[in-house]
This record gives structure tokens, C-alpha cells and sequence, in this order.
């Protein structure tokens, strides 16, 4: 059988990224088993760790596939978030939408915990610049991935992933986020006695005004920077999407050319980035009123508010929460396309895409007296998301 594309540039490029020794003790192994008692499980398209501990609380973890290949990329981390052995501990959980391909969504998943942890023992502690510079450092990596391999490969600069990415540490929430996945906090509002949802995150999608006002702004004199093709906004034509890690084709001029398909080469030579990597990044002091914080790739919030997210969660057990909010979505996109969802689950991989996205969550519940105990430790967990989502024959070296 012949090898697709993407499988064929996993095989090439896969040594670039292969996963550090923290990676151990949560996850999948090489031959898609659990590599602890604690990994997640599988089910058909559907991968999930329904409960487990962070250093924060609890936190429940699901993925569906729907693509060919798993595009999606997610880690939960808990425990040191320094190489700095003094330094304090915490949670980091990430959320990596990928698009054209699994690669970049990959490289995220495997260097930039690791980045982050390397800077912030150089900085001495976590701050907003140690997460900026560890998007950085890792845009930079996954772009040398692309130089490396652009001649024999060059549908790798087409490859990208949206970034959001959360940090728990002494007490401080921070999310960071490039591209349009979505972080909402459920907070418990005392005179109201109901849990409402906040949104913490900014998206980086061109559909919003302040999105395609500010590729404007940047590019005043490019009357084509954001087109409207078929009632939806984007970037060149081409991509909704404004930041994310890759897409080297609308970075560098570079690899927007031949041998490039030309579906993704710009008519006109460009002179500066069209994408950025830069995060937004926001800050949150936590206090006992916050009780829990959802972070989805976008899959999701095509199907369900903000406020329904929360809803779910705050109204339901914590076991097997982000396994509800992934199955009340796929009841929706079966709603849409006024089918059953029992039928919706028996469509396989690839066709099940023209129905709904891969889909990734992650909800951290969140414990009032372990995020002010600055001393405690608490467990240590390294697990990715997705391993037990169904993958392609044909593509053997592929871990998900």
C-alpha cells in the first residue's frame, strides 16, 4: 500500500521531535498502549482520561478524531515547571489544533513544554515573556523543521497549529493563546448563586472585526489581506486563522513558491510575516470562586456556547466531564445534519470530517486550598492526548 503524503513526512521528520524522558509516566507508548495504569482509554474515534489529579485539583481529558489523521495535538503537565529543581511546581496543560497535517501540532506538543520549562529555570520563575519567548523558541524550531525538509517535502510549510496553552503556578492562572481555540473559566458568582462562564482567551480568527482591523492596520497597503470567500473571512484567501505556530508558506516568503502546490502560492511576492506566532496572553489571580476551566480547540465551540460548556460541567459529576462536553457536541452536529448521533459514531475517520472537527478538551477543576499552598507538590503527570484514536494502516510510524 502506498504511503499518503503526511505519513510519508512524519517518516522524515519525526526524529526532529521525538519525545524527551518527561514524557514518561502518562500518554502512549510507541505501539499505542497506555504507558501507565494512569493513561487514557479508547473508544472507536475516542480517546479520554476521565478523571485524574494535577497539582491544582482534578482534571478530566478527551479527544475525537475525525480526520484522516489526528490533527490535533494536547498535553497535561503537572509537577516541576522549571529544569531549576528549586523552582516552584504546577500545572501546564495545552491545547494544539493542528491544520494541513499533524506535523506542526506534533512538534508543539513535543518541544514547547520543554522550552517553557528550559527559560523559566533561565528566568527564574514563570512570567508572561517566559511564555512568549517559549512560543518563539518553538516557532523557531518547528520553521528550521521546514527549511530542513522543504525541497523533498514542501507540503510541510502548509502545516500549522493553532497554540493555547494554560499555566497554573503560585497561584497565577496564564493563557496564552495563537489562533482560535477557546479557554473559559466557570466562576461561581456568590449573589447569584449559579457558576457563569468567562472567557479568558483572545482568538486570532479573521470572521471577527478586531481580527481583520487589525491585518489592516498591520498591512495597509495589501487591499487583499482578508478576503471574503463564500461568506466566511480569510486571511489572503486563504486561511481564517491570523497567528499560529507554522505555516511557514504566509511567514517567509521563502516557501511560497515552487514546489509548493499552487493552491497555496500568493500571486504577489510578499516583504514581511502575514501570520504571526506571537501569543496573546492573559493573566488571572485565581481565588475560591473559580471553579473549574475548560480549553477546547475550536471543534467544539463551533457546537456549544460558552455558557452551555460551563453548564455541562458545573451540572454534571466531574467524572468523564470533558467526555460529556465532546458527546454534547457531536449530538449537536448530528442535530445539524438531522441524523442520529449512534448513526454519527459509526462514520469513520476522514468522512466523519464533512460532519464535525477533530475535537480536543480539557477541563481543570480547581481547588482553592492546593493553588495557595505554594509548597505543595503533589503529583507529577506528563500525559498527550489522542493516543488511542484509531490511525491509518498505511501509516505505522505515526503516534497519536
Amino acid at each position: 500500500m502506498v504511503s499518503s503524503p503526511s505519513s510519508a513526512l512524519m517518516r522524515i521528520v519525526r526524529p526532529c521531535w521525538r519525545p524527551s524522558p518527561e514524557d514518561d509516566g502518562g500518554g502512549v507508548a510507541d505501539d499505542g498502549s497506555n504507558r501507565s495504569s494512569g493513561g487514557g482509554r479508547s473508544d472507536g474515534l475516542l480517546w479520554y482520561k476521565d478523571l485524574g489529579r494535577h497539582s491544582a485539583g482534578d482534571f478530566s481529558f478527551a479527544v475525537v478524531q475525525a480526520n484522516g489523521l489526528l490533527e490535533d495535538g494536547s498535553q497535561v503537565e503537572s509537577g516541576p515547571l522549571s529544569f531549576d529543581p528549586t523552582a516552584a511546581w504546577g500545572t501546564f496543560v495545552g491545547v494544539y489544533d493542528g491544520h494541513g497535517g499533524p506535523e506542526a501540532a506534533r512538534y508543539v506538543t513535543s518541544h514547547l513544554f520543554r522550552n517553557l520549562k528550559k527559560l523559566a529555570a533561565e528566568h527564574q520563575g514563570m512570567s508572561v515573556d517566559v511564555i512568549k519567548k517559549a512560543y518563539s523558541a518553538t516557532e523557531e524550531g518547528f520553521l528550521s523543521v521546514v527549511r530542513k525538509h522543504w525541497l523533498s517535502m514542501p507540503q510541510i510549510a502548509s502545516v500549522g497549529a493553532c497554540c493555547l496553552v494554560g499555566v497554573i503556578c503560585n497561584g497565577i492562572l496564564y493563557i496564552a493563546n495563537a489562533g482560535d481555540s477557546r479557554a473559559v473559566l466557570g466562576r461561581w458568582v456568590r449573589g447569584e448563586r449559579e457558576v457563569t462562564a468567562v472567557q479568558l482567551s483572545t482568538e486570532h480568527n479573521a470572521n471577527r472585526e478586531s481580527v481583520r482591523e487589525e491585518l489592516r492596520a498591520l498591512h495597509p497597503d495589501d487591499p487583499q489581506i482578508v478576503v471574503l470567500k463564500h461568506k466566511v473571512w480569510r486571511v489572503k484567501g486563504l486561511i481564517q486563522i491570523s497567528r499560529s505556530i507554522g505555516d511557514a508558506y504566509l511567514k517567509d516568503a521563502e516557501f511560497n513558491r515552487e514546489p509548493l502546490i499552487s493552491r497555496f502560492r500568493l500571486p504577489e511576492p510578499f516583504h514581511k510575516p502575514i501570520l504571526s506566532a506571537e501569543p496573546a496572553i492573559g493573566t488571572h489571580k485565581l481565588s475560591p470562586e473559580d471553579q473549574f476551566l475548560i480549553l477546547a480547540s475550536d471543534g467544539l465551540w463551533e457546537h456549544l456556547s460558552n455558557e452551555e460548556a460551563v453548564d455541562i460541567v458545573h451540572n454534571s459529576p466531574r467524572n468523564g466531564a470533558a467526555r460529556r462536553l465532546i458527546k454534547a457536541a457531536l449530538q449537536e452536529a448530528a442535530k445539524k445534519r438531522e441524523m442520529r448521533y449512534s448513526d454519527l459514531k459509526k462514520i469513520d475517520r476522514g468522512i466523519r470530517r464533512h460532519f464535525h472537527d477533530d475535537i480536543t478538551v480539557i477541563v481543570l477543576f480547581l481547588d482553592p486550598i492546593l493553588i495557595c499552598k505554594t509548597s505543595y507538590h503533589g503529583p507529577v503527570v506528563s500525559m498527550k492526548g489522542g493516543g488511542g484514536a484509531s490511525t491509518p494502516t498505511d501509516s505505522p510510524n505515526l503516534k497519536f
